[in-house]
């Protein structure tokens, strides 16, 4: 039993440990780079389609890419649709531009792109991880419907003066189920309240952001408060269910000036992912070392059907799930305030919007890495990352494994005493009759 208990308290100090580190860091340090997806396997792309690697659905790959293009292949079902991501993550310091960035196109064998290809995103003045997607979505063309071998291109563009280094590059397959058969909505949406909510006032929680897709910070409706420095971006990771939008705000507070005056264009941005990975939007501000804020939304309310639309903002809103958030501060912000010093960052989110009937899929969509399950509550109840939330997950299962080998032990131990003290009352009986 004393062992049985001495678990039970180790579990839960792990499970209070990991909700701990929610809290924001308070060393000034160099801000820590990009955190790759654990397990990722390592990959290297071809310069033609004849010898291009496979990509599985499910699975994340590492790779590097120099400008130019790089081929890979994934074989495809006939009815789901398909996601291949790439974060390219430039090294610390790389000068990157307008004329920097990357593109998806998911094609046929023939060469053909697939509807909607390819996914571009280029660069603005800061070396920040970006993210790009190409798409095969599921009865938009019949040439890109069929089963079989398709060709994932990626391009990594650069301006002639850029840096000719090879970047990391994460990659990722996303599968989303098809829909029961007439279940498919043929129109998209006309209209959806665009008005913005009024933010949030209370005050603010401390939640420090990620690094990247991976390791991003769940947060919920409310007020979180971080820190940022130049050139460094924050990631978070809010659920929205179908039927919900999102809007956020971003502050920044005054810096510590070097200099008596002092303007970073592209001081503040916030930029949206979907859960798949794709661009949303972007918002940006100046910044001088004052105060400043920047915001996005509210997004359309999360509908199948967004998908048909041709707004770029409303279009990529398709899927339940985990929306990212990254937060930047310009690296331009160094020139004129104390670069070490970190900026308190304060966050508004709002969801609104009642959770509707998610749609009639044909297979759970949950596989695929889609919609918002109770774990994924309970990580933003708890402000935990992917991989905190994963291993709360597994502390939980070990202490209801305790807990039921600690009943059993209690039951059997009461088993057993209860057993004894009935052959003592047998023997006692027994002894008294002979006498």
């Amino acid at each position: 039993m004393t062992r049985v208990l001495s678990a039970v308290l180790l579990a839960g100090t792990a499970l209070v440990g990991a909700v701990g580190a929610a809290r924001p860091a308070a060393d000034p340090a160099a801000p820590p780079p990009y955190r790759p997806a654990s397990g990722a396997k390592a990959v290297s792309g071809a310069e033609t389609t004849a010898d291009a690697p496979a990509l599985v659905a499910g699975a994340t790959y590492e790779d590097t890419v120099a400008p130019g293009e790089r081929y890979y292949r994934v074989v495809l079902d006939a009815r789901s649709s398909v996601y291949v991501s790439a974060v390219v993550r430039p090294a610390a310091g790389a000068t990157v531009g307008y004329a920097d960035g990357i593109e998806v196109t998911l094609m046929t064998t023939a060469g053909r792109a697939c509807p909607g290809n390819p996914g571009r995103v280029s660069f603005a003045s800061d070396p920040v991880p970006l993210a790009a997607v190409g798409a095969r979505l599921s009865a938009e063309d019949a040439e890109c419907q069929a089963a079989g071998v398709y060709f994932v291109k990626l391009v990594r563009n650069s301006a002639k003066d850029g840096d000719r280094a090879p970047w990391p590059v994460e990659l990722q397959v996303m599968r989303e189920p098809a829909l029961v058969p007439g279940g498919a909505p043929t129109a998209a949406p006309s209209a959806w309240p665009s008005t913005p909510p009024a933010p949030p006032g209370t005050g603010p929680v401390a939640r420090a952001g990620g690094s990247g897709f991976n390791d991003a910070r769940a947060l919920g409706p409310g007020v979180w408060r971080d820190d940022l420095r130049p050139g460094q971006t924050r990631w978070y990771r809010v659920p929205l269910d179908w039927g919900q939008q999102l809007a956020v705000g971003a502050e920044l507070a005054g810096a510590r000036m070097t200099k008596e005056y002092g303007t970073a264009y592209e001081g503040l941005t916030v930029s949206l992912y979907s859960p798949y990975r794709s661009l949303v939007g972007s918002k940006g501000t100046p910044y001088d070392g004052k105060q400043a804020a920047a915001g996005l939304g509210p997004t359309p309310p999360v509908a199948y059907e967004n998908r048909l639309s041709d707004d770029r903002w409303v279009r990529p809103v398709r899927v339940a799930g985990w929306y990212y958030l990254a937060v930047t501060m310009g690296g331009k912000v160094g020139e004129f305030t104390e670069d070490a010093a970190p900026v308190p960052l304060t966050l508004r989110l709002t969801v609104r919007g009642r959770v509707a009937a998610a749609p009639a899929y044909a297979e759970d969509p949950a596989e695929g890495g889609f919609g918002v399950g109770a774990q994924d509550r309970r990580a933003v109840r708890d402000g935990l990352t992917a991989p905190e939330a994963l291993a709360a997950a597994g502390t939980r299962a070990s202490m209801r494994t305790v807990a039921a080998g600690g009943f059993g032990a209690g039951a059997l131990l009461l088993a057993v005493l209860g057993g004894w003290v009935l052959l003592a009352r047998r023997a006692r009986r027994g002894f008294r009759s002979t006498s």
